[in-house]
């Protein structure tokens, strides 16, 4: 049996081989495309960095279809992020060659120790719903109930100042 994924990639670093951050993005496209089959990418954006790193990031969004369940994806991932030079040492938010995330899968919610589906993080992070919202608009959040195009509009509405 199939299972969809939105996946959201990032990088802040150079890679000695690949070059750019974009070119590293690039790359890891296609390497994902062996885990299965890419419906969808989106463009590559550019984005301010989180926590502590100082280098902008490319991101960028991608629909897989792979017989993977959730933990055995996250295995495939977080190995193809060490291929690509990525090192997990202490502090979050550094600056790395490749990440690689599960933002959304078709089987809705998944929690398990070190894992858990949707992410956390991903209805606060423009550079992740942009992306995800250029190829999988009416994709929804199963904890909201909202689609990726309305999340997006709630995360960029301009508020208005306080009186």
């Amino acid at each position: 049996m199939n299972h969809t994924y939105l996946l959201a990639l990032g990088s802040n670093q150079r890679h000695a081989q690949m070059g750019t951050p974009r070119a590293v993005l690039a790359a890891a496209m296609e390497e994902l495309a062996a885990l299965g089959t890419v419906t969808a990418r989106s463009a590559v954006i550019d984005s301010a960095p989180v926590g502590p790193s100082q280098r902008q990031y490319a991101n960028a969004a991608l629909v897989l279809e792979t017989e993977r369940l959730p933990p055995a994806l996250l295995m495939v991932l977080q190995a193809m992020e060490q291929d690509f030079g990525r090192v997990r040492r202490g502090q979050r938010w550094r600056a790395r060659v490749l990440d690689l995330d599960i933002v959304l899968w078709s089987g809705g919610a998944w929690n398990a120790p070190g894992l858990t589906v949707p992410h956390p993080l991903f209805r606060t992070r423009p550079f992740v719903l942009a992306p995800a919202l250029a190829i999988a608009a009416s994709w929804r959040d199963p904890a909201s109930g909202l689609t990726l195009r309305q999340l997006h509009a709630r995360l960029t509405r301009p508020r208005p100042l306080p009186r």
